[in-house]
């Protein structure tokens, strides 16, 4: 489940800033940006089930 988005379409990250929060097994866990890079997509909001190897956030 998507808990936060922290990022929109055309925002600069970077490395180790905060993408998004999910939360499985009532378990917050934390996705940070590996690099800095400029986001292309975002395709999950908050609220949103997440599946396995579901892309969230593309970046450029």
């Amino acid at each position: 489940l998507v808990v936060s988005m922290d990022v929109a379409v055309g925002q600069q990250v970077r490395e180790g800033e905060v993408v998004c929060v999910l939360e499985a097994m009532k378990m917050q866990n934390i996705l940070r940006a590996e690099r800095d890079a400029v986001v292309k997509t975002v395709n999950a909001k908050p609220g949103d089930p997440v599946a396995a190897d579901q892309v969230l956030v593309e970046f450029q």
